[in-house]
């Protein structure tokens, strides 16, 4: 029986991914943990630490499919970190070279770069599916630059908008997490390797040491840090910050998506897949169930992060508790992250948009929505604040009456001596009042599209 939603086999599917599964799987676990004590081998040999072929050996013969993982189970529970386990079966299955698996180091040094390597694979995932995302979101900017709809603020019309200019307002978010993303990666992959206190003090020589540290990281295709970063948690805590980040961008495009798929509003409906979003009850329903799950995976990932917030505040050089934060918080926000993406993309890319319904919902207020532009466009005839004080009571007359506000100034003896029907009928007209947003649509999917 599964205990979480992450390891559920009805739930897992919609709350990460296969693919990112496998990467923080323990099954990948321990084989990064792996490679973190092959390449400190390799390059403690390169440093002249250790014997060139004791490394051969260890990295020969170091090999996940000979572990005792029972075994390795039952002891972890009693050290509470599986590397001193796991470092005696390796050391066992490399013979006399065994003598050097782990030279130096300490369980957080190995625990902490497999985490790096997770980590690593993780973000390359990420960025590929926020591609996609954002590829699904240049198309629908572009094809609906002009598609006029109701600018709404405080959930009420407001002025004339357009659907591509909507969709490119979440573009220009996920744009700003991919060059976020890539800042991230170079400055947070770090390697970690910095003995019981982080001084290198075990190998000696200072400048070998620091020379080992470099080649390790090197090995590893990490980044080399000034300093061992034990106790110094923000970078793990700036990626998990920033895929909660993107995951609320995500929910606000869930939020969007979803009030305009109600039926009041009619204008956006998710894909249609037989049985997707279907009533156990109601056979007319077609719920949004993939804005649904970007909304969830939004909050969820909101609270991984201020998760990470408190596990910064370690103790001294090594802490008492705060480092196994890390262990539910960083893969637990990577399959979330990866769900919500994933949801995003099979949405947007099969979004059914209604541009019809979107135009009728314009006329709901009978032309409220344009009074802003009725009254610039007769401010330079009547002066500005005469205009405004005209318009607000038409806008006043239109609402009591239920008469549509081209009716209530059409019917306005001052209007009518300086506004011929055609041009009252321009200044009331919603497509006529856009002002940029289809050119800040197209200008945001162009340069969205140069910068992959």
């Amino acid at each position: 029986m599964a205990t979480t939603v992450f390891d559920s086999a009805l739930f897992r599917d919609m709350f990460g991914t296969p693919e990112m599964r496998d990467v923080f799987s323990d099954t990948a676990y321990l084989a990064r943990c792996i490679d973190a004590e092959t390449a400190l081998a390799r390059a403690e040999a390169q440093a002249g630490l250790i014997p060139e072929q004791a490394a051969r050996e260890i990295t020969e013969r170091a090999d996940f499919a000979k572990l005792d993982l029972d075994q390795l189970r039952h002891e972890t529970e009693i050290v509470g970190y599986p590397i001193l386990p796991l470092v005696k079966q390796l050391s066992e299955m490399c013979g006399a070279a065994g003598r050097y698996v782990h030279w130096g180091a300490t369980t957080q040094d190995i625990m902490d770069t497999a985490t790096m390597l997770q980590c690593q694979r993780g973000v390359g995932i990420i960025t590929r599916q926020l591609d996609e995302v954002r590829e699904a979101l240049r198309d629908l900017a572009d094809r609906y630059a002009d598609t006029v709809t109701a600018g709404r603020t405080h959930l009420q019309h407001a002025l004339p908008v357009t659907f591509g200019f909507r969709a490119a307002v979440w573009l220009s978010a996920l744009d700003r997490h991919a060059e976020r993303l890539q800042q991230a990666k170079a400055r947070v992959l770090m390697v970690q390797f910095g003995g019981a206190a982080g001084t290198l003090a075990s190998l000696g020589d200072p400048v070998r040491a620091l020379d080992t540290r470099r080649r390790l990281a090197q090995e590893l295709g990490l980044r080399n840090p000034e300093i061992t970063w034990h106790v110094a948690r923000d970078g793990l805590c700036e990626l998990v910050s920033l895929l909660a980040s993107i995951g609320g961008s995500l929910g606000k495009i869930s939020i969007d998506v979803m009030m305009m798929a109600a039926s009041e509003f009619g204008e956006v409906a998710e894909p249609f897949v037989p049985g997707r979003g279907a009533s156990s009850t109601m056979p007319q329903k077609r719920n949004p169930i993939s804005s649904e799950l970007m909304f969830a995976a939004a909050k969820m990932l909101r609270e991984r992060a201020a998760l990470m917030l408190d596990g910064m505040m370690h103790d001294f050089e090594r802490a008492t508790g705060p480092w196994h934060l890390e262990w539910s918080a960083v893969p637990e926000s990577f399959l979330l992250a990866s769900s919500a993406l994933h949801q995003a993309n099979f949405m947007l890319r099969g979004l059914h948009v209604d541009a019809a319904r979107m135009r009728r919902n314009l006329d709901l207020t009978g032309g409220l929505i344009v009074a802003e532009a009725v009254m610039m466009g007769l401010a330079p005839a009547l002066g500005r604040q005469h205009a405004h004080d005209v318009v607000y009571d038409a806008c006043r007359v239109a609402i009591d009456e239920s008469r549509t506000l081209y009716d209530v100034l059409s019917a306005n003896g001052v209007i009518r001596e300086r506004f011929d029907d055609a041009q009252l009928r321009a200044l009331t007209d919603p497509s006529r009042y856009l002002g940029a947003a289809a050119l800040m649509a197209r200008h945001v999917a162009h340069a969205s599209a140069n910068s992959r």
